[in-house]
């Protein structure tokens, strides 16, 4: 007699319970792992480690009779959440802000929390100026301006104009800590930052390129813009160097003129593609229940485009001196789509998915 679906639940729970409790134990040995890797002076990430655990969890779930491609995707989730809790805890160890304080004005907002939680990792005493309001657990005033300032490090991370304006007021203040911003442009804080330069005050800045909920940083990228003071840069630089962050160093002009293409077009391509979508006149869960891989990949990125701030996306747009490439390549690129598809010219189509083909392999070489 087969066993009631209850029964079979409760047994599914139970499976679900043993498996949970494997992973609490794999993350406890996996900051073994780290402080060992830390000891040796080993890096944390082995590329050639992980290629040989999902190698292995492949042929084991082949032999245990299920997809090796579930057994990947579940290897590579625990290898990811493994190089968290160990870069967490080198942050931690390593306690590089020992001693030290460390403002974030703009700290309440998305952006600023993540600096308040990376620098409080590091030992830093994080204080938070912000008048939207209060970061639990840290000292907080409304107006920055009502603070002494002596603090070793100065985080702005307020949107991109009031920024501009913060810097300004800092060079009246003169401060003697290290001062940057983190803004996804450098156009409008440029007179900020050369003020700052020119005033003798020790000030950098930097773009970290990924969201206020990442966790791991390996593989994110974190672009340090040197302003004339190096020391400063260096200082920046150190605070990401018990992480596995990619850095890179660039000037301000090549900056923003590279932004307008990773950020710019990349923005302003979904943006497009849920405008056309909402002037469709389609009903959304229609087109769900239709929907292609190509399809709701798409709609996942733009989605999370949408849920985002419209003002820093619009200051994206709006505020970069180089904004006018990206979109008029966009334009260009639509109205010869456009044209390809209005004559019938398969060949042409054919050509322009070639270039793309071309192009992206270069990349990914």
């Amino acid at each position: 007699m087969a066993k009631p679906l209850t029964d079979l639940r409760a047994e599914l729970a139970d499976l679900d319970r043993q498996i949970l409790t494997l992973v609490a134990a794999r993350q406890r040995l996996s900051l073994t792992v780290g402080s060992t890797k830390r000891a040796a002076g080993l890096p944390l990430r082995d590329y050639r480690q992980e290629k040989a655990v999902i190698n292995r969890s492949r042929a084991t779930a082949a032999e245990l009779g299920f997809a090796p491609e579930l057994a990947e995707q579940l290897v590579l989730s625990l290898i990811r959440s493994s190089l968290t809790v160990q870069e967490h805890d080198e942050v931690v160890t390593q306690a590089s802000g020992e001693g030290q304080r460390a403002l974030v004005i703009g700290g309440a907002g998305k952006m600023g929390r993540w600096f308040v939680r990376f620098l409080d990792s590091q030992g830093f005493q994080v204080d938070v100026a912000d008048p939207a309001g209060k970061v639990e657990g840290h000292a907080h005033c409304a107006n920055w301006e009502s603070l002494d300032l002596d603090h070793d490090i100065i985080v702005v991370a307020a949107p991109l104009r009031a920024s501009n304006v913060i810097l300004l007021g800092l060079a009246e203040r003169s401060p003697n800590g290290i001062v940057f911003d983190i803004g996804s442009l450098k156009s409008p804080v440029r007179p900020g930052l050369t003020t700052l330069a020119q005033a003798g005050i020790r000030v950098t800045s930097i773009h970290p390129m990924f969201g206020p909920d990442t966790q791991l940083l390996s593989g994110r990228h974190v672009i340090f813009i040197d302003v004339g003071v190096s020391e400063a840069t260096t200082a920046a630089e150190d605070l990401f160097n018990s992480t596995m962050a990619v850095r890179v160093s660039m000037d301000l002009e090549s900056h923003d003129r590279l932004i307008t293409w990773v950020l710019g077009l990349a923005h302003a391509t979904n943006i497009a593609f849920m405008t056309a979508l909402v002037k469709s006149g389609e009903a959304a869960p229609t087109l769900a229940e239709l929907s292609s891989t190509t399809f709701d990949e798409q709609l996942q990125v733009a989605s999370r485009v949408v849920h985002d701030s419209p003002q820093l996306y619009f200051e994206i747009q709006s505020l970069n001196d180089f904004r006018m490439e990206s979109l008029d390549a966009l334009e260009s690129a639509v109205g010869r789509f456009r044209n390809i598809v209005e004559t019938g010219d398969e060949m042409a189509f054919q050509e322009l998915m070639e270039d793309g083909r071309r192009y992206l392999e270069k990349r990914l070489l």
